[in-house]
């Protein structure tokens, strides 16, 4: 049986050559990039040369202005902590009902110990931003802005650019949660107001635990972690040198692939859209279609279970991932697509498929296979309450 991966967004396999570079990082070139050694001084012209290839990838000015983290959610977070440090006179923030988690949790957080108060902006039902309630939140209490570039769920791309050029009509500082942008999408930071962005090497066939954060030049920054000078001081910790080289490979990859994603990727993209709602009915496309990531589609089917879809299409090897939560014992659909207000019959149905590079025509023929007979099944069993028991004389 042919094992397709359409979970993408989650994360990606990382990429063969980026595994060989990293290679020698554990072994042969094992210094402390801090030491004055040989040791550590051909380490740290291999973290620079790393650097150079992610701030070539996001169109930074210069290579200062990354600093590598563990990944995307503490980017994300030391992006709003310092802020708000260092514009102690300010205590709003402003951010999109639809942020991930890294960044709706830190703000609940913040409003609970520290009464930050935070304005999150509607989206309508395609996960467009409501931009006049955008424009009427940016006062001069307002620290921080932050609006993720690209939706996690259903491909969505805010107008960052436009959005950093209004907070900076506050005197705001303007932050965005790229990781799902950078390495799909064309970015070039210099020509534009955005003082920080995170970014995260798992999403761009890159190694789990590491990032980086895009510090703008000229901008003030707190360190999130204290200690030694690592990272220019804005990060401290002896740094994850594999990762790091890991890291600039896949900028280097993702860069020379972005064609590729944009061009072949995206048709496979459209021709699996196209095909599932030809072939199901009462089934539709969530998010703008207009301007949405090339690789994502998220697919409501109404009276469908997503979980219960999740797991079967697994059972065929698909792998995919569902709109809807557990929660309580009854599944509810995520905040995104509650945001959205998708009608709960569609919501709790609906499925992410995400491609990457690697992904060929093969994958779409398997699932467009097996989706029209799985979805009638699941339909047929017609109730959540027992679907994991009530299926399994369905499943393949």
């Amino acid at each position: 049986m042919r094992s397709v991966y359409l979970d993408n967004n989650a994360t990606t396999r990382v990429d063969y050559e980026v595994v060989q570079a990293m290679l020698p990082f554990f072994t042969d070139q094992f210094g402390n990039p801090s030491s004055k050694h040989a040791f550590g001084s051909s380490v740290s012209a291999a973290v620079r040369k790393a650097r150079r290839q992610v701030h070539t990838l996001i169109g930074a000015r210069c290579d200062y202005e990354i600093a590598f983290t563990s990944g995307g959610t503490e980017s994300d977070n030391a992006a709003m902590l310092s802020a708000l440090e260092v514009m102690s006179d300010r205590t709003e923030v402003v951010i999109s009902s639809v942020e991930h988690p890294a960044v709706l949790a830190l703000c609940t957080h913040l409003e609970r110990t520290r009464g930050v108060k935070v304005h999150k902006i509607p989206v309508d039902h395609h996960g467009r931003l409501n931009l006049d309630a955008y424009r009427a939140a940016l006062t001069t209490r307002v620290a921080i802005v932050s609006i993720m570039w690209a939706n996690n769920e259903t491909g969505t791309i805010f107008p960052v650019v436009e959005l950093a050029e209004l907070a900076k009509g506050v005197g705001a500082l303007f932050h965005t949660d790229a990781t799902q942008a950078v390495g799909k999408i064309p970015v070039n930071l210099k020509s534009t107001a955005i003082d920080m962005l995170s970014l995260s090497g798992h999403k761009l066939h890159g190694p789990k635990g590491i990032g980086a954060l895009y510090v703008k030049r000229g901008v003030r920054f707190h360190s999130l972690i204290k200690g030694g000078r690592q990272e220019r001081g804005r990060r401290a910790g002896t740094e994850n040198t594999p990762g790091i080289i890991g890291l600039g490979k896949a900028a280097e990859l993702a860069r020379k692939f972005m064609e590729d994603v944009n061009t072949r990727v995206k048709l496979l993209r459209d021709r699996l859209e196209h095909g599932i709602l030809q072939r199901v009915p009462n089934a539709f496309v969530i998010g703008n279609s207009l301007e949405r990531l090339p690789n994502t589609t998220n697919i409501a089917f109404e009276n469908v279970e997503g979980d219960g879809l999740v797991h079967f299409l697994d059972r065929y090897g698909i792998a995919c991932s569902s709109g809807s939560a557990c929660a309580s014992g009854l599944l509810e659909p995520s905040h995104v697509l509650k945001a959205m207000k998708i009608p709960h019959a569609a919501a709790n149905g609906a499925t992410r498929f995400s491609f990457s590079r690697e992904n060929r025509d093969e994958d779409v023929d398997r699932v467009l296979e097996v989706i029209s007979e799985t979805v009638q099944k699941l339909r047929d069993v017609g109730r959540y309450g027992s679907w994991l028991g009530d299926i399994q004389a369905y499943m393949p």
